[in-house]
């Protein structure tokens, strides 16, 4: 944190500057593939359902795939491009993200916002869940029963945006807590699968006869 802060100080003396997403990225909509199209190999596809329920932050490689031929008429995402989902049942979920690190394009689904930007596509995720952007989003999000969230609308999303290697080191010490995070989950579910174990071992008895 120490050198962070050192780096900062050195690269931003007068303070982080904010831009606005339009300014560092081209956004576009996401194409037209269904459930429906999903096949057992192929090409990769992100469905927008599934980055409330199945992604990260982050992704290298899809759960889904359609057949070549009906990737040719998709909208695709590239390395580091960031893909939203824009629309949602409740606030919270709408403009969850995940950051597409694969090796190639990746055909995305509708209800779906592409962003091609030039930054660390790591911290663009880290920074679209945080609660500053969520504050911006409550502005921006329309709907009742179903919220969403128009992908021009994004273009006026202030962001911070430090130089790229205040974003990687940033990105290092965010994967590091979330990495630890992991472990410490993995650890309390252990303990409590533990714990029920021997709560119901030690309190079972075999009954007495008379």
């Amino acid at each position: 944190m120490e050198y962070l802060k050192t780096l900062i100080n050195e690269t931003c003396p007068n303070g982080v500057p904010y831009k606005k997403l339009g300014e560092i990225a081209t956004i576009s909509r996401g194409g037209s593939l269904q459930k429906k199209d999903f096949c057992s190999d192929g090409f990769p596809c992100i469905h927008y359902g599934q980055i409330y329920t199945r992604y990260g932050l982050f992704a290298d490689r899809t759960f889904t795939f359609i057949s070549e031929d009906c990737a040719k008429k998709q909208k695709l995402a590239y390395p580091n491009d960031i893909v939203m989902a824009v629309t949602s049942e409740n606030i919270e979920d709408v403009c969850k993200c995940v950051a597409w690190l694969g090796d190639g394009a990746v055909a995305v689904s509708g209800h779906t916002a592409i962003i091609h930007h030039n930054q660390n596509a790591k911290y663009l995720a880290y920074y679209f869940h945080t609660q500053m952007f969520a504050a911006q989003k409550r502005k921006l999000v329309h709907g009742t029963k179903v919220m969403e969230v128009t992908p021009d609308t994004l273009n006026t999303v202030t962001i911070p945006l430090p130089p790229l290697p205040i974003q990687s080191e940033i990105v290092k010490i965010l994967d590091n807590f979330t990495e630890l995070t992991a472990e410490l989950t993995a650890e309390l579910t252990a303990r409590k699968k533990q714990y029920e174990y021997y709560r119901n071992k030690l309190l079972t008895f075999k009954e007495l006869t008379p």
